[in-house]
């Protein structure tokens, strides 16, 4: 079974998870996870609880730009800006399907809020008012997801493989995409550079 990106289905009408998870916050990769897409990853954890964790990875780019998932989809952008913007690697699992992660949670035909300021989105409609410019005014795209098993986030964590962080909105949508991993473990004091043998919590 692989290391991450195990859940093969996301339902993005998921059931409210409790506080006391880590849901809303940020993972930062640490120096000995080199597997790709994980390596230097961030991931924003939109569910965690008793059967597992989901995640998107807000730091990794791939080959594609907005505008080429519109045009896919059959759906013009003027904004040349827009259909610049980059889609996001989200994680190893189902890379065919897309997801819109957004502030403002909307009233969307599906849609996940993760907490008061985060949410996902999964449907045609999101990608329509985003193209005639009605969009939520903070958005990232990516393609695919990340997913864990029951008790294997935490088995990672104990392994020192992530740290973690409240997640920041300056870090997803006002810092470059290079520099996302430093900035996000620089929500909690570290300097990447220094991560090896780090392990710690937010």
């Amino acid at each position: 079974m692989p290391a991450h990106g195990v859940r093969c289905a996301y339902n993005a009408r998921m059931t409210a998870v409790q506080p006391s998870t880590l849901t809303g916050h940020f993972l930062i990769a640490m120096p000995n996870l080199a597997d790709p897409p994980f390596s230097h990853g961030v991931a924003l954890l939109c569910q965690h609880d008793e059967d597992g964790a989901v995640g998107l990875l807000v730091n990794q780019l791939s080959e594609y730009r907005f505008g080429d998932v519109l045009a896919q989809m059959k759906l013009e952008c003027q904004d040349s800006e827009l259909a610049d913007a980059p889609v996001l690697i989200g994680g190893p699992v189902q890379q065919e399907r897309g997801f819109v992660l957004h502030r403002e949670p909307g009233d969307w035909d599906s849609s996940y809020r993760i907490n008061e300021h985060w949410s996902v989105t999964t449907s045609r409609d999101i990608l329509v008012a985003m193209a005639a410019g009605e969009g939520p005014r903070q958005a990232i795209m990516v393609l695919g997801y990340a997913g864990w098993d029951a008790g294997q986030l935490e088995q990672e964590l104990m392994a020192n493989a992530w740290l973690t962080a409240e997640a920041c909105g300056r870090v997803v949508f006002d810092t470059p995409l290079e520099e996302r991993w430093s900035a996000a473990a620089g929500l909690v004091g570290v300097d990447p550079r220094q991560l090896s043998g780090y392990a710690g919590h937010a």
